[in-house]
Parts: structure tokens; sequence; C-alpha cells
């Protein structure tokens, strides 16, 4: 199985549209976004080519591709121009053998976890910071960034999942960071 995961786009036309492409060239199966897809939020500037609009059309054209879960930007009004369910607080994905959490990271991250089983990873974007650390009872937690609005000197990324690993890669194919299960 491999996967497109990405996170926090924000609205921003060109991250989708790099997103897309990514996916499109990547062979994925599925493109799984990890929620705040088309606004920016009160805390964040404005992306540099916010154009929700355009990023509805883009992403409602891959509708039977995304999986996606809510974000704290992410509401019903989203999800009636959107073509594919959104508002899921998390989803869980087994994958070669792997049991994987799937969430935004508002409501739960490292801090206030979901309910986990030894050796579950969790994913979740929401700090716009890429991450892979252990923690709680021998669990991962890994967060692939953001490709719109990038913190902590990080550059715009996503991760791809394949055979029970993951990378994180900016837009130039460059690995930013790599962890084998």
């Amino acid at each position: 199985m491999k996967l497109l995961i990405c996170s926090d786009i924000h609205g921003d036309f060109d991250s989708a549209r790099k997103i897309t492409e990514a996916y499109k060239s990547s062979g994925a199966e599925k493109l799984i976004i990890l929620g705040d897809i088309l606004y920016h939020g009160p805390r964040n500037d404005l992306p540099p080519s916010y154009a929700p609009k355009k990023v509805i059309a883009l992403l409602n054209e891959l509708k039977e591709e995304i999986l996606a879960v809510r974000g704290n930007c992410d509401t019903e009004v989203d999800q009636m121009v959107l073509e594919f369910p959104i508002l899921a607080d998390y989803a869980y994905l087994s994958a070669d053998g792997l049991n994987i959490i799937l969430t935004h990271g508002h409501k739960y991250n490292t801090a206030s976890p979901i309910p986990m089983k030894r050796g579950e990873i969790l994913i979740h974007g929401h700090t716009h910071i890429l991450a892979c650390e252990e923690f709680g009872n021998d669990n991962y937690y890994i967060n692939p960034g953001s490709p719109a609005i990038p913190k902590g000197g990080n550059v715009g990324s996503y991760m791809i999942y394949e055979n029970r690993t993951f990378t994180i890669l900016d837009f130039d194919g460059k690995v930013l960071l790599k962890k084998e299960f």
C-alpha cells in the first residue's frame, strides 16, 4: 500500500496543486488530508496563494481518492462544498501490519492521545512542524508538516507511506525525515 499524507493546506492553491501533482506522480493509492483544508485560521497569516475556491475544484476532482479528517479550521460549511467527507475527528488505518490513527492534532495528540494499544502510530498535523518521535506505550507520533504554512524553520512538506516506511519530503523531492518500522 502506498499513501500520500499531508496536512494544513489552509486554502493555499499553489500548495494544493503541488500536493496533487506529487500524489499523481507518486503512484499512491490514496491521498490522506489531516485537516485544515480551506481556511487559514485567525492565528495564521493569509497563505501566499490563498484561493479556497480553486482548492475546492482541484480536490473535488480527486474525491474518490481522498481520505480526510477534520481540522480545527474545518467546518460544516466547508463540507457543503467539498465532495468527500471531512468531518470525522479521526480515522483508523491498518496497513502492512501497522495500526495507524490519523487525526488533525488539535484534539488528539501526544499530550492528549486517543486510547492507543502498544505500538500503534499516531499521525497528525496541526503544528505545521514535521516530527517523528516515540511516546506513550511504545507508540510513535509522526507529523508531515505543512505544505502551505510551515513553521519552526521547516519548509513545505508532505509524507509518503510505503512498505512500513514513512518518508517526509519537500517539493524538490529532498528527504527531510524517514522512519522504517
